[in-house]
C-alpha cells in the first residue's frame, strides 16, 4: 500500500487544475511580441533574440551523442523515452523559437510554444521514469499528446478571439513541482536532487528575466530581458543532460558483474 507522500504529486496536480478551471481564461498580454530586442545585424532580424536559441541545439546534440549509445544503461533505461522527447524538444525549441524571433506573431509563436511543450512533457515523463524505476514510454507518448492539446487549445481560442493559455502554463509549471516531490518521494541521489533543483530554480529565473525583458535591455543593452531568458534556460537545460551523462558515463556495478574482466589467461593470449 502506497504512502501518504506518493499521493501528493497527484493531489498537487489535481489542486492546480482545479485552480486553473475556476481561474478561468488567462489570456495573452497585450504588447507581447514587442520585444526589447529590435537590432539588425548582418541582415538578421531581432538578432541577440534569435542567435541566443543555438544553446539549446547544442544542449540536445551533445545530450543526444551522449544517451543515445548507452540507453539500455540501468542508470537511463527507464528514463530513456521521456529524456528522449526531452532532447528533441530542445532541438525543436531552438529552430521554433528561431523561426518566431525572426518575424514575431501568433501564428510563428505556435512553433515556438509546441516545442516546449514537449520538452517539458518529456522531462517529466523521463524523471518519473527513473525515479519510479518502470519504462517512460506509455508516459511520454501520453504527456506527448497533452503538450500538443495545451498548444493546440490556445491556438483554437485565440483564432477564436479569446486566446487561453491554461493548459500550456500548467504543463510549463508542472515540473518545477512534480520533480523535486517525486525525487524526495522516491528517495533519488542528492546529487540528481541538487541538479535538477538548481535547473529548475534557474529556468525560474529565466521566467523573471522574460517578465522584465524591457527593463533589463535597458541596464545591460544589447542584452535583453528575453535573450538572457534564452540563455538561462540553455544552462538549466545543460545542467540536466549534464547530470544524466554523468550517470552514463561509466559502467553501472550490474553491468560490471554481468560482464566480468576477462581471465588472465584470454589476456595473454592476446600479448
Amino acid at each position: 500500500m502506497k504512502s501518504l507522500p506518493h499521493y501528493l504529486p497527484t493531489a498537487v496536480t489535481l489542486l492546480l487544475a482545479a485552480a486553473a478551471l475556476f481561474h478561468g481564461p488567462i489570456h495573452q498580454p497585450d504588447g507581447y511580441h514587442d520585444f526589447a530586442d529590435q537590432s539588425l545585424v548582418w541582415g538578421v532580424p531581432h538578432f541577440c533574440d534569435v542567435t541566443s536559441n543555438l544553446g539549446f541545439a547544442l544542449a540536445a546534440f551533445w545530450g543526444w551523442i551522449r544517451l543515445a549509445p548507452n540507453r539500455e544503461h540501468p542508470e537511463l533505461r527507464h528514463g530513456w523515452a521521456g529524456y528522449r522527447l526531452f532532447l528533441a524538444g530542445l532541438f525543436l525549441t531552438a529552430l521554433g523559437s528561431t523561426w518566431y524571433h525572426l518575424a514575431p506573431d501568433n501564428a510563428r509563436l505556435v512553433w515556438d510554444r509546441l516545442p516546449i511543450a514537449l520538452a517539458c512533457a518529456g522531462l517529466l515523463a523521463g524523471v518519473l521514469g527513473e525515479v519510479r524505476r518502470r519504462n517512460s514510454g506509455g508516459m511520454a507518448g501520453l504527456l506527448a499528446l497533452v503538450a500538443v492539446a495545451s498548444v493546440a487549445w490556445w491556438r483554437f481560442t485565440d483564432l477564436a478571439g479569446a486566446g487561453d493559455l491554461r493548459p500550456y502554463l500548467l504543463l510549463q509549471g508542472l515540473p518545477i513541482l512534480l520533480i523535486p516531490l517525486w525525487q524526495w518521494i522516491y528517495k533519488a541521489p542528492a546529487a540528481d536532487r541538487l541538479a535538477f533543483g538548481g535547473a529548475l530554480a534557474i529556468y525560474i529565473l529565466a521566467k523573471l528575466t522574460e517578465a522584465n525583458d524591457h527593463a533589463i535591455a535597458a541596464v545591460l543593452s544589447p542584452v535583453t530581458g528575453h535573450t538572457l531568458k534564452h540563455l538561462l534556460a540553455t544552462g538549466a537545460a545543460a545542467l540536466i543532460v549534464g547530470r544524466v551523462v554523468w550517470r552514463v558515463r561509466e559502467p553501472h556495478p550490474a553491468c560490471a558483474a554481468a560482464c566480468p574482466p576477462a581471465p588472465p589467461s584470454a589476456m595473454n593470449a592476446c600479448r
